[in-house]
């Protein structure tokens, strides 16, 4: 028997699986049955070693579901390994890591508890939303970041004269490093989010980008409106194709088929969440931050 077990969480059973391959260890997967009041029972298939486990989960939606059934899978891991690693590839709730208004809770300090008491002794993300989620837990944390093999995937292409754009400047430092690594300018554009009603604005006047193939970088893409209102910009100033790369496809409420009507060419994103798009596979970095 491996002195490693992956378990493989039912958000997360292909890339578990390929992590498993690259670790060389035990794959354990997990048969989960969602009774009609919502409840997930939970039974694993595999042994698990005495040694190391590393739990494969997302954070992804039904977000509540995905994180007790994560919590529930480093509980029974942590009752038979002296080590386990929880490998969250997208971790939900990373936006809620301060306290942005009154009276609203820091979540991400919630799950820094839950996590510890489940059993993890550590956590590792892809590229989670914000770091500073990760000060509110007491357990060994660590975030990697994908763009390297996003950039692998966008090299292979043929581009014109190509431009990366963060579609904000929170994404600025994201848009510089995809931009080093791919051999290119960067820029990022800035807008405005009303905090009360969510609407967006690009506030930047004109750009540069006649006939030049963009890359539009974001950690990830939930509803798409960062992305739309972008490409909705950079077209009028007569960009050539629009591209998009992103860490992790939630793409809800059709954000898919919104983000191609406004122009895009192609949405390309890793396997932290499995998807139509989600064709870079991370299982080879995360890996290396496990070995």
């Amino acid at each position: 028997m491996s002195n490693i077990s992956v378990i493989a969480g039912k958000s997360s059973e292909e890339l578990a699986k390929k992590l498993s391959g690259k670790l060389k260890a035990n794959l354990v997967k997990s048969q989960v049955r969602i009774f009609a009041d919502g409840e997930s029972k939970i039974t694993l298939d595999g042994n698990i070693s005495k040694k190391k486990s590393i739990v494969v989960q997302s954070i992804y939606p039904p977000v509540d579901t995905n994180l007790l059934q994560v919590l529930s899978l480093i509980s029974k891991a942590k009752e038979n390994s002296s080590q386990v690693i929880a490998v969250i590839p997208y971790m939900g709730y990373a936006r809620q890591d301060r306290e942005f208004l009154p009276g609203e809770i820091v979540t991400m300090k919630v799950l820094g508890k839950l996590f510890k008491g489940a059993g993890a002794s550590k956590i590792i993300a892809v590229d989670i939303h914000s770091t500073i989620g990760f000060k509110h837990f007491t357990i060994k944390t660590k975030n990697i970041s994908a763009i390297p093999d996003l950039v692998q995937y966008f090299k292979k292409l043929s581009l014109t004269n190509p431009l990366v754009v963060s579609p904000d400047q929170g994404g600025k430092d994201r848009a510089q490093e995809f931009a080093q690594e791919f051999d290119s300018e960067y820029i990022a554009l800035e807008k405005k989010r009303d905090r009360k009603t969510g609407k967006v604005q690009i506030k930047t006047k004109n750009v540069e980008v006649s006939g030049r193939d963009i890359i539009l970088v974001d950690d990830m893409i939930s509803t798409g409106g960062s992305i739309i209102n972008a490409t909705k910009f950079l077209k009028k100033q007569k960009c050539k194709r629009v591209y998009v790369a992103c860490t992790h496809a939630l793409l809800m409420n059709g954000a898919e088929k919104k983000i191609k009507k406004a122009g895009v060419t192609n949405i390309i994103s890793t396997n932290t969440i499995p998807g139509k798009t989600s064709i870079v596979d991370i299982s080879n970095t995360i890996a290396k931050a496990i070995i």
